[in-house]
């Protein structure tokens, strides 16, 4: 991914590091267990069943040995949450209540112009739509359309809706008057290419246009409703550099100050739902992008809030997806409640059909927990109307396996009870049942270190010790090296007389650089905010690794010569490897003297290494 970090001041990367400490920021997706004075858990980045990933409160930084990933805390925000260096630093400076601005006083933004012409195309481009709704003969259906929905001007206007001609090139000429690639405008999304290959179409014809933000409130992207007839009914702009529907949450620009108020998100299916629904008073709806919940969704938000409820059509389709949407919530550690729309309704046909008021108190205020939720669609599986007694049993069964793995007693005796009086069914009986259920539960629970969240739950057992790697001298000699530097500016000031930038592994001579640079603007030792001013993931991932060993904080002048004579070795050795194979095919091809003349090029090498 790349870092684009623009021109962002260097205080404020500084203050955003100070104010997120590395631990609060990983615990909130990954449960780290203490050994010694690192902290480790399972890799939220690949998948593993021993923890590698290891956490480092005294440097401030994450690596994990399984995959390599590796930085400070603000590294950990991009990679979990899909986001560029500027937006991950911009959110945790609003976060912390951190200014955020550029040395010129405005909002500071990636170097990247291919990037820029994407973000600059959409914002114009939606501009384009939204005129073309509200102004002119062709979005006059639309209008209609829209109008009888029940969205209003100001509704309109907040979301930016638009509308796309059913013409081919009203957005290819508009993108070509104004000087844009019309090859990377089908890069990012906003056209297609004919299929004969002499031009562009525009990609949205005769839709209504949605919008989509990234978190800072720039376009990213356009979903698409069909007017007339025709498939696909809801079309999405395709994955491009910008957007990425795994990692894309509608309306979350501007629901998330509602979300921090009120503690509580309100996910939705579609973006039509989350409109309606802000209509209807309910300002923290996000909805998904055309692709089901995942884990990076639910990294996200649980940055903002505490609890979700989870507003998903009334048909079973929707329903089952809200299933399917639990666990992924839960292991997050969001606190899951459900809707309840009746007769198959999706939110915004409920509010059309019962208004506003009815959707508030009934469908939000009136959502269930995630276990009710569960009871209510294994009931609906079993107790169906005209079933026997017998349908009681398999239900039974179920519900207990639903109820059994709650912590809380209490709460396990509210849903036992609920059952019992449903079912006249013995209340002790269910019970004894249930703590049956539980203790087998646990016997056959694996020993893991995050036993509450199977997903980061890894075997972790004494004895089980990986075998270290074995470096080649010069390579750990240089490892070593860089990790002295990273401690002490003094270090790097010796090695930088006596070895400079003859490193013999590419990426460390590029620390080293980096090293030297960033000592001399006065800067103290401090791994976490030497990876900040990298500008390369490779760098960050080497210097995480090497900030990681096990180096004492004193060192010696012996020790440092030892090292870098070491290292000075190393091509002298590669030298005389090449040689000794010169000279045995001189001595194959019966050339004698000039085996002769190697041999002596090899002993001055030799004496030379000695020397070193």
């Amino acid at each position: 991914m790349s870092t684009g970090r623009g021109t962002i001041p260097e205080e404020i990367i500084e203050s955003v590091l100070k104010q997120h400490d590395i631990v609060d920021t990983v615990s909130k997706h990954v449960h780290l267990t203490k050994q010694g004075k690192y902290l480790k858990g399972l890799c939220p980045f690949h998948s593993e069943k021993t923890p590698s990933f290891t956490v480092t409160p005294e440097r401030q930084i994450f690596h994990c040995y399984g995959c390599g990933i590796g930085g400070n805390a603000i590294k950990f925000r991009m990679e979990i949450e899909g986001l560029t260096f500027p937006e991950a630093v911009r959110i945790m400076a609003e976060d912390a209540n951190i200014p955020f601005k550029d040395a010129a006083g405005a909002d500071p933004t990636p170097r990247n112009p291919e990037l820029e012409a994407l973000l600059q195309a959409h914002e114009w481009s939606a501009k384009l739509y939204h005129f073309l709704l509200k102004n002119t003969e062709h979005g006059k259906p639309a209008m209609e359309y829209l109008k009888a929905r029940g969205f209003t001007d100001k509704v309109i206007d907040q979301f930016q809706i638009g509308y796309a001609p059913a013409r081919w090139d009203t957005l290819v000429q508009f993108l070509d008057k104004r000087s844009f690639d019309l090859s990377l405008m089908e890069k990012g999304g906003l056209l297609a290419a004919k299929q004969d290959g002499t031009g562009y179409v525009d990609r949205f014809r005769d839709r209504v246009i949605f919008p989509i933000h990234n978190r800072t409130g720039k376009v990213i992207a356009f979903a698409g409703r069909i007017l007339g007839e025709g498939q696909p009914k809801y079309l999405n702009s395709p994955e491009s550099k910008l957007f990425s529907k795994s990692r894309t949450l509608y309306n979350l620009h501007q629901a998330k100050t509602a979300i921090r108020k009120t503690g509580q998100i309100v996910l939705f299916e579609g973006y039509g739902d989350v409109i309606s629904a802000s209509e209807a008073g309910v300002h923290n709806g996000v909805a998904t992008m055309g692709t089901a919940l995942t884990e990076s969704h639910a990294a996200i938000l649980r940055n903002l809030a505490d609890e979700v409820v989870v507003c998903y059509d009334g048909d079973n389709a929707g329903q089952a997806a809200a299933l399917k949407s639990i666990p992924i919530l839960e292991n997050a550690g969001f606190h899951v409640r459900i809707s309840l729309l009746s007769e198959g309704l999706d939110p915004d046909e409920f509010i059309q059909k019962y208004g506003p008021e009815r959707f508030m108190r009934q469908i939000i205020e009136g959502s269930v927990s995630s276990i009710k939720f569960k009871l209510i669609n294994l009931k609906k599986n079993y107790i169906t109307p005209g079933a026997d007694e017998e349908a009681k049993v398999p239900y039974i069964k179920e519900a207990l396996e639903v109820i059994a793995p709650i912590a809380s007693p209490t709460e396990r005796e509210i849903y036992l009870k609920e059952l019992s009086a449903e079912l006249k069914v013995s209340f002790d009986s269910l019970k004894q049942e249930c703590n049956q259920l539980r203790t087998d539960m646990q016997k056959k629970q694996q020993d893991g270190d995050n036993n509450p969240k199977t997903w980061n739950n890894g075997r972790h057992k004494k004895g089980q010790v990986q075998a270290p790697v074995l470096l080649p001298a010069y390579h750990a000699a240089e490892r070593r090296l860089l990790s002295f530097m990273l401690q002490n500016d003094e270090v790097a000031t010796y090695v930088n007389q006596h070895l400079g930038d003859s490193f013999n592994i590419d990426d460390h001579a590029a620390v080293a650089a980096y090293l030297y640079a960033y000592y001399a603007q006065g800067k103290t030792p401090d791994a976490s905010r030497f990876i900040a001013s990298l500008h390369d993931d490779r760098l960050e991932k080497t210097v995480s690794s090497i900030a990681m060993m096990e180096t004492p904080q004193e060192w010696t002048v012996q020790e440092l010569d030892d090292c870098i004579r070491e290292i000075r070795k190393y091509p002298i050795r590669q030298d005389i490897e090449r040689k000794k194979e010169q000279m045995v095919s001189a001595e194959r091809a019966g050339d004698f003297m000039g085996a002769a003349q190697i041999a002596s090029e090899i002993i001055a090498l030799e004496r030379q290494m000695n020397e070193k």
